[in-house]
């Protein structure tokens, strides 16, 4: 069993590598709580004044509870795949994967904290009652509608999908599988009404510039090339 996840992951099981699993858990280590602090209190926190976003197209848009299935899969979609990374030691695709990631969403809490907004695209009885009725009631019961702009949802997906694709480690298929994943989170969040139109065209367009400066700048790929050159299995 260990011989075939050496020859997986590329690299012996030994004393280095467990040292640099530890070099690549601090930036979520250290990132993670204090997205988490930040988020509670802008949650919990009653802003004076709140800026409601809506446009024509919600209206158009029905509500389809099923999507609430891919809303819950984005927590292990996101997840899992910037684990992987670590787990492979794939330096460029791990720091790339989160720093996009950890960009976007420290702009939606700064956005949240001096620009509090909300939504009132909630229906205010379901038109159903099932089991994925109650699953979005879930989220309804713990995720208020408020600061939910741009959606974090849609722009994580989006950076989950721009790795998958930039990765070595995954053939035609597994991308194909993730976009259908990635598309299908995106659409969950206007078909159980958690996000505007307008979250999800902002979250694109910041997606776009953040692609650009994190995948297409020498300034990243100088700073990848000094990480690996700090880590164990390279010195």
């Amino acid at each position: 069993m260990k011989e075939k996840i050496e020859r997986w992951i590329g690299r012996p099981l030994d004393m280095e590598y467990f040292h640099d699993l530890l070099m690549l858990f601090k930036p979520i280590m250290i990132y993670a709580p204090i997205y988490m602090i930040w988020f509670i209190c802008i949650e919990r926190h009653r802003f004076a004044h709140y800026a409601v976003i809506h446009t024509a197209v919600d209206d158009i848009i029905p509500f389809v509870e099923v999507f609430v299935i891919p809303y819950y899969m984005w927590f292990l979609y996101v997840s899992l795949t910037l684990v992987f990374f670590m787990l492979m030691c794939d330096i460029e695709d791990y720091y790339k994967n989160f720093i996009f990631l950890a960009t976007g969403m420290t702009i939606f809490l700064v956005i949240s904290t001096v620009f509090p907004n909300m939504h009132q695209l909630r229906p205010a009885v379901f038109p159903r009652d099932n089991i994925f009725t109650h699953m979005v009631g879930i989220i309804y019961a713990s995720d208020t509608p408020t600061n939910l702009w741009p959606s974090i949802h849609v722009y994580n997906s989006l950076g989950t999908m721009i790795a998958i694709h930039r990765s070595k480690r995954f053939n035609k298929p597994a991308k194909a599988i993730s976009d259908f994943i990635g598309v299908s989170i995106i659409l969950s969040t206007l078909f159980i009404k958690q996000h505007s139109m307008y979250d999800v065209i902002t979250a694109f367009i910041m997606a776009t510039v953040f692609y650009l400066l994190i995948y297409h700048t020498s300034f990243m790929e100088a700073f990848c090339k000094k990480r690996e050159e700090k880590l164990a299995y390279y010195n």
